[in-house]
């Protein structure tokens, strides 16, 4: 979760209201809206980011919470409850065993006899395991790490028999026939510590508190610790691709915007020669055209009501130069208008309409614009009376501008787009886009969780 606008920079605190993109861009609320619901980085719509309680852990992912480690209460409390479990299934376990012989021995006696032996690992698994995930043994520290490992094992043995030592288990009493402690002596009420108890302890203790515990603790914290890497080097790679993957659009748009550009000054230039008039009018609507795509000039995707009207801006401008002998007809569902679709979507087949088709009409043409829902899909069509493809096969998509559309479509939608180019039997060349229909949030302030634009997933 990312605590600050990338817009103005401001501070956001974890449950403050905040809008995100798929690509998890967060801006404040006036950001987003003086960026009409719309992320300035990738164009992708920005919706509410769920409400979270100011005290909830922050973590890096939303999908793994071993991406940041497993907290400390819970390493504990699963410390306890593994430890307590053994306990007991040791407890049963002996009680059942001895039960049918003379040597039947109290469940009482036998669990306090199992608890100081097994359970007083509890209280020091936690600092085990933080030890191996914050030092963890690599092919290249392994030999200074094992010094340092053998080191803190032989420490965790010293402190596990100085606890057993303690407790009132510690050894086997032959004179009194008893369980003692090795630092009270029960009889005169009074600490005194049997330092050859001590010493016979560590030498019947200290291999099988390292090899059957010390170690499988460090094993299983360096499976965590290599857990949590492997999972953070995905996310990262995740993160990475999606720059990536925002970088490449802003990079095919930035060469469509000239690409319309140079072709329009080309017409403005040729009728200098023969209208100066109409070449005026058409540096008029050139700066019409200019400043919309100044003002998206960081969007991406927008609806499509607002890429009709920059096709319209466009088309001005062409109708200025064909006059009468350009036609446009537009068709567009009603319920389309709100579909999201990638900026500078219809330009270049509009273009590539008027380039291929209407200019090689000596008589004109037209352009017919439709846009329909069938099954899920919003499909868009731009189609021109001209004289149709050279040969079957033939695609004008070799262009700049409808190349770098193609391109734009599989890096938004992945497979779930086509661009297609047909001969309609009338003749003339149709360019058919299909991509998913997603529409634009009426009232995204009342909502807490909208579908978004379908960018596809990378991570």
């Amino acid at each position: 979760m990312k605590l600050s606008c990338e817009k103005c920079g401001c501070s956001l605190a974890v449950d403050a209201e905040a809008y995100v993109c798929s690509f998890e861009c967060t801006f404040c609320p006036l950001c987003a809206i003086n960026g009409q619901s719309v992320c300035s980085h990738c164009g992708g719509e920005l919706v509410r980011r769920p409400r979270r309680n100011k005290f909830t852990e922050i973590v890096r992912s939303q999908t793994d919470p071993f991406v940041s480690g497993p907290s400390t209460g819970v390493v504990w409390a699963v410390s306890f409850g593994v430890w307590t479990f053994i306990t007991l299934a040791a407890t049963i376990t002996i009680y059942k065993l001895y039960s049918p012989t003379e040597a039947h021995m109290p469940v009482s006696m036998i669990f306090g006899m199992q608890f100081w032996q097994i359970l007083t690992y509890a209280p020091l698994t936690p600092f085990v395991f933080a030890f191996g995930i914050r030092y963890p043994m690599q092919k290249s520290n392994w030999r200074r790490r094992s010094l340092l490992y053998l080191a803190v094992a032989l420490a965790f043995s010293l402190v596990h028999i100085a606890i057993r030592g303690a407790s009132p288990y510690a050894y086997w009493d032959a004179k009194h026939h008893t369980w003692a402690s090795a630092v009270w002596d029960a009889t005169t009420h009074a600490f005194q510590i049997k330092w050859p108890v001590f010493r016979s302890l560590f030498f019947t203790n200290v291999v099988d508190d390292i090899t059957g515990t010390y170690v499988p603790i460090i094993l299983i914290a360096h499976a965590v610790s290599y857990y949590r890497r492997f999972r953070e080097r995905e996310l990262r790679t995740a993160q990475l691709e999606g720059q990536l993957s925002k970088a490449h659009l802003q990079t095919l748009k930035s060469q469509l915007q000239p690409h319309f550009l140079f072709n329009t000054m080309h017409s403005i230039s040729a009728l200098m020669l023969t209208d100066v008039q109409a070449a005026d009018r058409m540096m008029t609507r050139l700066s019409d055209l200019l400043r919309m795509s100044l003002e998206t000039a960081g969007t991406q995707v927008t609806t499509l009501s607002r890429e009709l009207d920059f096709v319209n801006c466009y088309l001005e401008i062409e109708k200025v130069r064909f006059e009468e002998r350009l036609n446009v007809m537009v068709e567009i569902a009603p319920e389309t208008l709100d579909a999201l679709v990638p900026h500078l979507l219809l330009q270049p087949l509009v273009d590539n309409a008027v380039k291929h088709g209407i200019s090689k009409l000596l008589a004109g043409g037209e352009i017919i614009i439709t846009s329909a829902v069938e099954d899920g899909e919003l499909r868009l069509q731009v189609k021109d009376n001209g004289p149709g493809l050279d040969r079957p096969g033939m695609l004008h998509a070799t262009g700049l501008g409808l190349r770098v559309t193609r391109d734009r479509l599989e890096t938004l939608y992945g497979q779930d787009q086509s661009l297609e180019l047909l001969s309609p039997p009338e003749g003339g060349v149709a360019i058919r886009v299909c991509l998913p229909f997603h529409v634009q949030p009426g009232d995204i302030l009342e909502e807490e969780e909208t579908a978004v634009v379908a960018l596809r997933q990378t991570g």
